[in-house]
């Protein structure tokens, strides 16, 4: 199945995103209704509360005065870090219990208001946000939730700003426009985006990169890795492994192709065969088989046999990547460590990496073959080597 993480501050219209996407087909797993329900009349969820904030919190008939708390927490940093040490632990494992029920074939899309601050975006194979205008957002809480303009700058401040938000989302959809802009945009995600990186998860298939173009440089190419390096890390817990931005996307400034390349190190491939492998694939990140790493090979006395990696893929149709697991050490694993910070360092050494760069994507594909292949000479393999004799450079 995939899952799928949905957020969005107060007052953005997500539950019209929701609506929309359980018509599509989609599962849903509503973080507020568990919220509801795992403090209901009689629950031990309850009965912490109660403990924690007094009888205050209780309405005559003995549920859960959701405005007494709210005004109590909101107000109140200390509280509502108590609070949330109380309904999230439920929260979740009420959520983990639905998503574990449904077929092996749902897209599965968990409504969390807080999933950004709370920590939860790496759980999830894609992290969809949506984002509306604060001014916006302040007159849809005033004019459906009677709030007063003061109540609703509290709420909006109580949770993370956008650009928190947009750090964390694999898709941002816009929702300042009208209704049918955003069912269009939702509907365009279900159909080419959601749907298909599902059936690729479900059968561990990589989606072919094809044969990319050179683009120019994308700022944001950082912060795609950073998301992709905290899923993988979830995925493999509790193994603490290395993880590696390399390749040109890696290089600030440089134009190249848009793959994020990623590499894990392993302390063998035996292990990287094993139990790795499978959390990777579960993880949207399928094993591509009988790949050998596309790095140049200058004699190291080894016959090119510490290249070898274990390569996966991704299964996410909007988001081209390569995860190479190597081992510690081996001299594919310092090559690529070596090449990234000579680019990083010399200006020169960058724009001739892109000639090469561009003489790669001016040759015709490989039809034949599943991955681009890294794009480093052995002339710049070399011009790395006296660069990191010179500086003293370790990997």
């Amino acid at each position: 199945m995939l899952r799928v993480g949905l957020t969005g501050g107060i007052g953005s219209g997500k539950s019209a995103v929701v609506t929309r996407l359980a018509e599509r087909g989609a599962i849903i797993v509503d973080s507020d209704r568990i919220a509801r329900e795992v403090v209901a009349p009689g629950s031990a969820g309850l009965a912490e509360i109660v403990a924690a904030f007094s009888d205050r919190v209780l309405t005559a008939d003995g549920a859960l005065d959701r405005a007494a708390l709210g005004a109590l927490v909101f107000a109140d940093e200390a509280a509502r870090r108590r609070l949330e040490e109380i309904t999230h632990p439920r929260v979740r494992a009420r959520s983990a219990e639905l998503s574990a029920a449904a077929p092996a074939d749902a897209v599965v899309v968990n409504d969390v208001p807080l999933l950004v601050e709370v920590g939860l975006a790496p759980s999830y194979h894609l992290v969809v946000v949506v984002q509306t205008a604060v001014a916006i957002r302040l007159a849809r809480l005033a004019r459906d939730r009677g709030m007063t303009r003061s109540e609703a700058e509290r709420r909006i401040a109580a949770q993370a700003d956008d650009a928190r938000r947009r750090a964390a989302a694999d898709v941002v959809l816009d929702n300042d426009g009208g209704l049918d802009e955003l069912h269009a945009a939702v509907d365009a995600l279900w159909r080419d985006r959601l749907l298909p990186y599902e059936r690729n998860v479900r059968e561990h298939r990589a989606v072919r990169e094809g044969w990319a173009v050179l683009t120019e440089p994308d700022p944001t190419w950082p912060q795609q890795y950073a998301r992709l390096a905290a899923r993988i890390r979830h995925a493999l817990a509790p193994a603490d492994l290395r993880i590696d931005h390399v390749g040109s996307t890696a290089v600030p400034g440089l134009a190249g192709r848009d793959v994020i390349d990623v590499q894990v190190t392993v302390p063998s491939l035996a292990e990287a065969d094993g139990v790795l492998a499978r959390r990777l694939a579960d993880a949207g990140f399928p094993r591509v088989p009988d790949v050998r790493g596309g790095h140049p090979r200058p004699a190291t006395g080894d016959g090119g046999a510490g290249r070898e990696e274990r390569l996966h893929g991704g299964a996410d149709p909007g988001r081209p990547v390569r995860v190479h697991l190597r081992v510690a050490g081996s001299p594919g694993w310092r090559h690529a460590l070596l090449t990234r910070d000579h680019l990083r360092a010399d200006p020169g050494q960058r724009a001739a990496h892109l000639l090469v760069e561009r003489e790669l994507a001016a040759a015709p594909p490989d039809p034949g073959s599943t991955t681009t292949g890294d794009p480093w000479s052995a002339e710049e393999y070399l011009r790395a080597e006296a660069w990191a004799t010179r500086t003293g450079w370790r990997p």
